[in-house]
């Protein structure tokens, strides 16, 4: 196969913005990153009803959510001396159209119950109202929040759900680069999974459970370990564990993302346009195909069952003839074509510098032949790269696919 690379190169230049760290090595010996992703933004869903609501939209399972304490599916299981605590991880899904089209990403994070926190001082268990009123935060698109606000209310009918944005009291932060690259383990990263209600690591000295409303942690990327760590966190300060020397330009975590080959959001993955299972979102553990019925769940679950995919989203890489990398030659919705049939294979989704995405068919990626260019610009080629964390089985069906044909 020799348009389909199974490793990554990192580019050799990036916009001015972010070029002192544009090279992947260079992300890796500048230790963990931290970026906040002005992108995104926060809203927060509460209510009686929450996760019923939820549970019956979102293509992912959130009633882990609703679990009281040493019944739930946990991280962690973080200690201090006068309080036992489990962390839940978050959860990645999407919301989709009746049809079965990609609408919106969110990563949902659920804060513990006030008698689950420490009070300000650290030394017992809040004293806050014990009601049991479930709370769901949502880390989302910014640039759909209106948009985003209004379909979530509109699916609320009469369920006692409140949903709120809180874009100006949270930020959302990743976490990246370095060893978390390679493995983001809470064994190689103790103080990130121990920062927050209860910890009994701060080595930071920074620890967001003490004198705080709501204790929030770093979080695994409940896509891919090599993601790092995530969460959201009170405007008003900076996180724990982020350094000031180590925070970085959010166009940083884009080109992490791309040389990963994961789209994120309302214009990487297109509103109303793309297809969840072509976008990879089941193997970035967005769909659940064991809960119940949501929203658009009969063309995802027979796109499933019937096991072959044959367009996939790819990480990209633009070359001149010679091999060199070219900067900012490409943009978003350019086709990609066999440069010797002049067949279209796909088209790019997202360009950053010498990196992008594009929805590719596999069929033509996994020629044995040829090459792929941009049509119109045939001074550049294109190479497709298959990430590490891709299943085997990926590209085995569209193999198995191909020769049955």
């Amino acid at each position: 196969m020799r348009r389909i690379k199974p490793s990554l190169r990192s580019p050799k230049s990036i916009p001015s913005i972010f070029r002192a760290l544009h090279n992947q090595n260079d992300r890796s010996n500048a230790g963990p990153l931290a970026s906040q992703l002005k992108s995104r933004s926060v809203v927060r869903f509460s209510g009686p009803d929450t996760i019923k609501y939820l549970q019956g939209l979102l293509t992912n399972d959130v009633r882990k959510f609703g679990e009281p304490a040493g019944k739930r599916e946990k991280t962690s299981t973080l200690t201090t001396p006068n309080l036992p605590y489990e962390s839940v991880s978050p959860v990645y899904a999407a919301l989709l159209t009746p049809q079965g089209k990609f609408l919106y990403d969110l990563f949902l994070y659920a804060p513990p119950p006030p008698e689950e926190k420490l009070d300000r001082t650290g030394s017992g268990p809040s004293s806050g109202s014990h009601d049991r009123s479930v709370e769901v935060f949502a880390d989302v698109d910014g640039s759909v929040l209106d948009e985003l606000l209004h379909t979530f209310k509109k699916y609320r009918l009469r369920s006692k759900v409140e949903i709120e944005n809180v874009a100006e009291d949270f930020s959302c932060w990743q976490r990246f680069g370095g060893k978390l690259s390679e493995n983001s383990s809470s064994a190689e990263e103790p103080e990130a999974a121990a920062v927050g209600w209860g910890t009994g690591v701060d080595r930071a000295g920074m620890s967001a459970s003490h004198g705080n409303d709501v204790g929030w942690q770093w979080f695994k990327d409940p896509r891919l370990d090599c993601l790092g760590f995530r969460g959201i966190f009170k405007s008003s300060g900076i996180p724990p564990l982020v350094e000031a020397d180590k925070e970085t330009d959010e166009m940083n975590y884009l080109l992490c993302r791309l040389e990963q080959g994961v789209a994120e959001g309302s214009t990487e993955i297109p509103k109303g346009e793309a297809m969840p299972l072509e976008y990879n979102l089941a193997g970035l553990n967005a769909i659940s195909f064991d809960k119940g019925c949501y929203v658009g769940q009969e063309l995802i679950a027979r796109t499933h069952h019937r096991g072959v995919i044959r367009k996939r989203l790819l990480p990209l890489r633009f070359l001149d003839n010679r091999g060199n990398e070219l900067e900012q030659k490409v943009a978003p919705g350019s086709e990609v074509i066999d440069a010797e049939s002049g067949k279209k294979a796909g088209k790019v989704t997202t360009a950053l510098g010498c990196r992008g995405l594009g929805v590719l068919r596999l069929e033509e990626v996994l020629k044995e032949s040829g090459a792929l260019t941009i049509q119109g610009q045939e001074d550049v080629r294109v190479e497709a790269t298959r990430p590490n964390w891709w299943p085997a089985e990926w590209l085995q069906e569209n193999q198995q696919h191909s020769v049955a044909a």
